[in-house]
C-alpha cells in the first residue's frame, strides 16, 4: 500500500507546474484524473515530438495519470467535472486568473459544497496586486524574480536551462497538498492552497536576496563558478579539459593547497587566507590553480582531488547523465508504458523505504474518458458534438517560453 492510496486528485492542468505536482502525488499512489481538452489535450503534448513522437515534457510529467477529455463549455462536460470534484479529495487547477471563478471552480464555490476538499490554485503572480493578470511564462518569471540578473557571465545574463519557476511552484503545490491531507486526517477540514510561480522562485532566491540587501551589491554573475565561494567552479587542465571542484571551509583550503597544489604556503597568502579574500582575488587565484593543473589530465586531477577529500565533479552532458554509474549502481531506472511503447524513466528521488512508486503508463488524450464517465454513471456525449481543438479550457498562466 502506497502512502496516498485511496486519495483521488482531479486536476484541470496544463504545461509544467501543476502536472509536476500531480505526477508526484501519483508516484505516491494517489489516483490522478487529468482533465484535458478534447482533441489537442494538454498543450504540453505539442511542445516537441522527440520521444518517439511524444513530447519530452509530457512524458516526464504525466505518467500514472488517467486522462478524461471534457468540453467544459458544454453542460455534459461541466456536469461530469462537478461530479468528479464531488468524489475527489484534492482539486488542482492552473487556469488563467478569474477563469476558475467563471467556471464555478474557485475555492470558495467548491469548498462551500465540499468542506473537506483540498483546493489548489497555481498561477504566475498570485491573486491581487498589479501583476494578477500578467502573463507568466517561465523565463519571464525568472526575470521578475531576479534570477536572470545573477545567472550567466559577467558580460551576459542568462536564464536557467530548466523550467525552474514552474518546478518551484509545482514542488510547493505538491508539499502543500501533503500538508493539507495530513491536516484533514486530524481535523476533517479541507484547505485552500494558492501557489504563485513568482513567490515560489522568490523563496529560492533567499541567498542572493540577503547578500544584496545586507551586502550592498548583488552576487556577481560568474558563469559556472560560484559567486560567493572560491575556489568553486571549473578549472582548466591538460588537453583542453576542465575539472570542477569546490572548497567549503578553511580546513579544506589548507588541504587543497598542501595536497593538490603542492604549495602549503599559498594557504596563508594574504590574498587568499579567507573565503571573502579569495573571492575578491578570484582571477589571481584561478591563474595559480590552473598553472598547477596545466600538466595533469582531468582523470588524474579528479583522482588527486578525491584522495585529498576535496569535492569534485566532471562535466557530463545529458548522455553522460543517462549512463551515470551512480544511478545505475543504485538501480534508479525503470520502464514506463506509453502510447508509443515502453520508455525509460527515473524513480522519484524520495520514497518511503520498502515502497515502489506507482509507475503506470503515460496516457493518451482522453484515454480513460469512457471508463471514468461510466464510473460516474454518465454517458459520453456524441463525438460529433465535441470540437476537435476547441478552447474549452482557458490557457493557464504558465507555459514553456521556448514554444
Amino acid at each position: 500500500m502506497l502512502p496516498l492510496d485511496g486519495i483521488t486528485v482531479v486536476s484541470l492542468e496544463q504545461a509544467v507546474a501543476a502536472p509536476f505536482a500531480t505526477r508526484q502525488l501519483a508516484d505516491l499512489g494517489a489516483r490522478v484524473i487529468k482533465v484535458e481538452r478534447p482533441g489537442a489535450g494538454d498543450f504540453a503534448r505539442g511542445y516537441d515530438e522527440t520521444v518517439r513522437g511524444l513530447s519530452s515534457h509530457f512524458v516526464w510529467l504525466n505518467r500514472s495519470k488517467e486522462s478524461i477529455a471534457l468540453d467544459l463549455k458544454s453542460e455534459e462536460g461541466s456536469a461530469a467535472l462537478r461530479e468528479l470534484v464531488a468524489r475527489a479529495d484534492v482539486f488542482v487547477q492552473n487556469l488563467a486568473p478569474g477563469a476558475a471563478r467563471r467556471l464555478g471552480l474557485d475555492a470558495d464555490t467548491l469548498r462551500t459544497r465540499h468542506p473537506g476538499l483540498v483546493h489548489v490554485s497555481i498561477s504566475g503572480y498570485g491573486d491581487g496586486g498589479p501583476y494578477t493578470t500578467k502573463k507568466a511564462y517561465d523565463l519571464l518569471v525568472q526575470c521578475e524574480a531576479g534570477l536572470v540578473s545573477i545567472t550567466g557571465t559577467p558580460e551576459e545574463p542568462s536564464k536557467v536551462g530548466i523550467s525552474v519557476a514552474d518546478i518551484a511552484a509545482g514542488m510547493y503545490a505538491y508539499s502543500g497538498v501533503l500538508s493539507a491531507v495530513i491536516r484533514r486526517l486530524r481535523t476533517g477540514s479541507g484547505a485552500t492552497i494558492e501557489v504563485s510561480m513568482l513567490e515560489a522562485l522568490a523563496e529560492w532566491m533567499g541567498f542572493p536576496l540577503n547578500f544584496a540587501t545586507y551586502g550592498g551589491r548583488p552576487p556577481q554573475r560568474s558563469g559556472a563558478a560560484h559567486a560567493a565561494i572560491a575556489p568553486y567552479g571549473p578549472f582548466a587542465c591538460a588537453n583542453g579539459e576542465r575539472v570542477f571542484l569546490g572548497i567549503q571551509n578553511e580546513r579544506e583550503w589548507v588541504v587543497f593547497c598542501e595536497t593538490v597544489l603542492g604549495d602549503g604556503a599559498l594557504a596563508a597568502d594574504p590574498r587568499f587566507s579567507t573565503n571573502s579574500l579569495r573571492v575578491r582575488h578570484r582571477d589571481d587565484l584561478t591563474v595559480l590553480v590552473e598553472a598547477a593543473f596545466a600538466d595533469a589530465a582531468a582523470d588524474q586531477l579528479l583522482e588527486r582531488l578525491e584522495s585529498a577529500g576535496i569535492a569534485n565533479a566532471r562535466l557530463r552532458d545529458l548522455a553522460g547523465l543517462a549512463e551515470h554509474p551512480q544511478l545505475a549502481a543504485r538501480d534508479r531506472w525503470r520502464e514506463v508504458g506509453s502510447p508509443v511503447g515502453m520508455l525509460r524513466q527515473l524513480l522519484p528521488p524520495a520514497m518511503p523505504d520498502g515502497d515502489e512508486p506507482r509507475l503506470d503508463p503515460v496516457p493518451g488524450v482522453g484515454e480513460h474518458t469512457a471508463a471514468i464517465l461510466a464510473e460516474l454513471g454518465l454517458t459520453p456525449a456524441p463525438t460529433d458534438h465535441v470540437p476537435a481543438v476547441a478552447a474549452t479550457v482557458p490557457v493557464p498562466h504558465e507555459m514553456e517560453d521556448e514554444v
